[in-house]
């Protein structure tokens, strides 16, 4: 092989390296913004949206709020300024497909989002589940990979009662049997699941602002109040 081809190839190995970290980066962003979504930490979601004029949050039959400040009100207007247990919307990234764009610091991605959401409302808690798709847009600032456009368009929402399997296969559940699970080796009293307020602790800090986020106030909040 020839010194020219031997240093196009590596050329084209290290492009192939860049854009294959690059991909990763933005898929752990995406995943980061399902997450924070979840437990309205409104803070940390504007911080995933880059400063520049272009920036848009985009909900299909709803309209689009633009700049980071259009951002930041529709988040403020849907979270409460006070944490509440009950609220939960889950919202999981699921299926991502990322293309990085040729000048490297521009990308696209789909994904599913799928999830369970209990929505307080009118002194009850309204329960859905609910099913849509992102087309969204990335952009490198600073070196750092951020959201510039969000995309949503729901394609359904279901009424949990209602669900997905007939009637009569529900109801010939005998109500004796019961599912049992193996013991474990170190039992753990943690109790973690709806309307305890509780968040499963990230292993990784904000990946823009560096800070650590602010599950275990939260947490240290939600004990105190059982």
């Amino acid at each position: 092989m020839k010194i020219n081809e031997l240093e196009a190839r590596i050329t084209a190995l290290e492009k192939q390296s860049r854009i294959t970290q690059d991909i990763e980066e933005i898929k752990k962003l995406q995943r980061t913004y399902g997450y924070y979504i979840e437990q309205g930490m409104r803070d940390e979601i504007v911080d995933l949206f880059a400063d520049g004029p272009d920036v848009a949050l985009h909900l299909v039959g709803l309209g689009t709020f633009t700049g980071k400040e259009g951002v930041r009100r529709y988040f403020k207007s849907d979270y409460k300024e006070t944490p509440d247990s009950e609220k939960l919307t889950q919202v999981m990234q699921l299926s991502g497909v990322v293309d990085v764009d040729l000048d490297g610091q521009t990308a696209k991605g789909r994904w599913y989002g799928w999830g369970g959401f209990a929505l307080p409302q009118g002194g009850g808690i309204r329960q859905i589940y609910l099913s849509g798709i992102y087309e969204n847009d990335y952009i490198k600032e600073d070196g750092k990979w951020k959201i510039k456009v969000i995309r949503h368009c729901i394609t359904y929402a279901a009424n949990p009662r209602e669900g997905w399997v007939k009637p009569e296969r529900i109801a010939a559940i005998d109500p004796k049997s019961v599912m049992e699970e193996p013991k474990p080796n170190i039992p753990d009293n943690t109790q973690p699941r709806y309307p305890s307020g509780y968040i499963f602790p990230f292993h990784f800090t904000h990946p823009i602002t560096g800070k650590e986020t602010s599950e275990k106030a939260r947490n240290a909040c939600f004990k105190k109040q059982a």
